[in-house]
């Protein structure tokens, strides 16, 4: 139970702000930051679905090692005034993640179980779909929420150029700092997140398709009579 229960957000290391950058430098840091983070308001007020294929690392920092790979497909559809809907569909291990209005269902074929909950309480592979938080928030709440600053240029896995940000959340949370990942036309392709005991979860989205035609059954998670459910 806890195994399966691990937490799953993206991870981050702690970038450093020296004071003693020059004025002009943290006037064309802001710049550059500003411009990034209206690029990622326009994607979101522009983004009305996403299907893609989702790659998911965990790294336990206590026992080291090479990190847990996962791999899958997702769609998301966000709402107005509401949480986005998440669908996620793992490969080994085969299991099917769905979040609706707060509640998440994870599904596992191979052992006919199904858990539930909240997502603000989830402690695993429920926490899945808070990679993908960040495109469903306006610049306006991004703001609200996160001391931003820009690390850089980035360059993903797959050759995808990037802006590299990190994101500090002003109020206490599970994790202490989240990265992002943005290409040119603001969509964050990778989020990665520390947690307070210092295990790390990359996200990376490729191959995606945006805007397409979902329905709200594509959400559903269809669970066969007999399968045992389980309260989380």
């Amino acid at each position: 139970m806890h195994r399966f229960l691990r937490l799953i957000l993206p991870a981050i290391t702690l970038m450093l702000l020296f004071s003693s950058f020059a004025p002009n430098e943290t006037h064309a840091q802001a710049r550059v930051l500003g411009d990034i983070l209206d690029r990622m308001d326009r994607n979101n007020k522009t983004l009305s679905s996403l299907r893609a294929d989702v790659t998911m690392a965990k790294q336990n920092a206590q026992l080291g090692g090479d990190p847990e790979i996962t791999k899958g497909t997702v769609i998301y559809a966000p709402r107005k005034g509401k949480d986005a809907l998440v669908r996620i569909d793992w490969i080994k291990p085969d299991e099917s993640l769905a979040v609706v209005d707060g509640e998440y269902i994870i599904y596992r074929p191979r052992l006919n179980q199904a858990y539930t909950g909240k997502v603000n309480k989830a402690k695993g592979n429920a926490k899945a779909n808070g990679a993908l938080a960040f495109m469903n928030m306006s610049r306006v709440q991004l703001n609200a929420n996160y001391t931003a600053a820009y690390l850089g240029e980035g360059t993903l896995s797959e050759g995808t150029k990037t802006f590299h940000l990190q994101l500090t959340p002003k109020t206490k949370t599970s994790y202490k700092t989240a990265e992002l990942w943005v290409d040119t036309n603001g969509m964050p392709l990778q989020s990665k997140i520390v947690e307070n005991n210092n295990d790390t979860t990359t996200v990376l989205l490729t191959n995606l398709r945006k805007n397409i035609n979902l329905k709200g059954t594509d959400f559903v998670i269809n669970v066969p009579g007999g399968t045992k459910f389980v309260k989380s």
